[in-house]
């Protein structure tokens, strides 16, 4: 995912010692960035909102491999009958459209439920990239940036490969994300 904020450039307005971390030193009208991949590994949004997809993922797997065995044991059950004898040929062929049936419902069941999954999960992307484009929006406002630019990966990190770390914002956006995020939560309670 690459984000990349272009910001107020007028650098007379801002304060010229605003400091966005601890860390960073870096100033109004200064480029900064932040790893998207050290982001999303601690925004806790995205982190509860994973641990929902994966219950929910696995709930439905579960159910896929339930109905596949079950559909397997009838399939295996209909061949031993045949095998020994025990069906009409009539009823062999009702059984056998039965379970080519059972078969077509099941491969559609599968389908339907690989693309829910895949919906829900670019929805899930979606509500994470919205809330940090959003959050950046505000650090921004307050730390007037003339660049904010994302980097990602961990041995040769694109866009950004290598960058003075007094301008890496990452630690500074995470806690303010995860600030911003309880306050939602705890809204939300009431």
């Amino acid at each position: 995912m690459a984000l990349a904020v272009s910001c107020n450039q007028n650098q007379a307005a801002a304060p010229a010692a605003a400091e966005s971390s601890e860390d960073s030193t870096a100033v109004a009208g200064s480029i900064v960035f932040f790893n998207m991949d050290k982001v999303m590994e601690g925004y806790d949004m995205a982190n509860d909102l994973n641990s929902v997809f994966e219950t929910k993922t696995s709930g439905i797997q579960a159910e896929i491999d339930r109905r596949g065995k079950k559909l397997e044991k009838d399939m295996t059950d209909f061949q031993n009958k045949v095998d020994k004898g025990l069906l009409t040929t009539s009823v062999a062929q009702a059984q056998y459209q039965k379970i080519q049936q059972q078969q077509q419902d099941y491969q559609q069941y599968v389908m339907r439920k690989q693309q829910e999954m895949s919906e829900e999960q670019q929805v899930m992307m979606n509500q994470i990239a919205n809330a940090i484009a959003e959050f950046v929006e505000e650090y921004n406002a307050e730390h007037q940036y003339s660049l904010i630019l994302t980097t990602a990966g961990p041995i040769l990190s694109t866009p950004v490969v290598t960058g003075d770390p007094r301008l890496d914002i990452t630690e500074d956006l995470l806690a303010g994300l995860n600030a911003a995020y309880i306050k939602t939560k705890e809204a939300g309670k009431k």
